[in-house]
């Protein structure tokens, strides 16, 4: 597994590269038998993204807000609805050849939760699943109270990933007003900040993380 930090970048930036590893990997496939597997982390600039499956219903802003605000848009062709990214939230992508780890797509779904929730627990909360809702939630058995700490959306193709998920760390959660996040009304979001009531170290988040998915995808394989 190969790892590059990012660090802060435009979404259209890191889309491209994206992109272009997608693209070397197919082709590495091609060649046979496997590509090579690549794990990005970053943060962006505010960003709302539309998946494949957005409604336009989700979105709850007039252009002119979002210049005001400074947030960009971008359509793309990650499964999903709408979602928001922006400073202080962990975005990872993995481009990973499912086939090298002997998984198909809805297990390796399951694996980046079970990543993120592994995550949280080192931070002594408590995240679970929520059923026909992919991500990372808190408090699933009290609807009033349910919210989202981590999104997740995914493009395969050949069994080779792209997109991921975006975890909210010390993420300003005000610009998810602009948005029904991931098409829900009746949910709220949060952050681990607003969960510990303290900022937490976002190198220290990915060093973390990193070590997760060493552990989930190439120990467990």
């Amino acid at each position: 597994m190969i790892y590059e930090d990012l660090k802060n970048i435009e979404y259209g930036h890191a889309w491209e590269y994206q992109q272009k590893l997608f693209t070397e990997a197919l082709d590495m496939k091609d060649k046979g038998p496997y590509a090579k597997n690549t794990l990005l982390f970053c943060e962006h600039p505010h960003v709302i993204t539309i998946g494949k499956h957005g409604k336009e219903e989700n979105l709850l802003f007039q252009e002119a807000l979002l210049k005001e605000k400074g947030v960009s848009l971008f359509q793309i062709d990650r499964g999903g609805d709408v979602t928001y990214h922006g400073p202080g939230q962990l975005v990872g992508y993995p481009i990973f050849d499912l086939e090298t780890f002997g998984i198909g797509l809805r297990q390796y779904i399951y694996n980046l939760e079970d990543i993120i929730i592994r995550f949280l627990k080192g931070y002594t909360i408590h995240a679970e699943r929520l059923e026909g809702a992919a991500g990372v939630w808190l408090d699933t058995a009290v609807p009033s109270r349910t919210r989202k700490i981590a999104a997740i959306g995914v493009r395969s193709s050949r069994f080779v990933t792209m997109h991921g998920f975006a975890l909210n760390l010390n993420t300003d959660l005000s610009y998810f007003s602009l948005i029904n996040p991931c098409g829900f009304i009746d949910k709220g979001v949060t952050s681990l900040q607003q969960e510990l009531g303290h900022p937490v170290d976002m190198d220290e988040a990915k060093l973390k993380m990193r070590e997760l998915f060493e552990e989930v995808f190439i120990e467990n394989k």
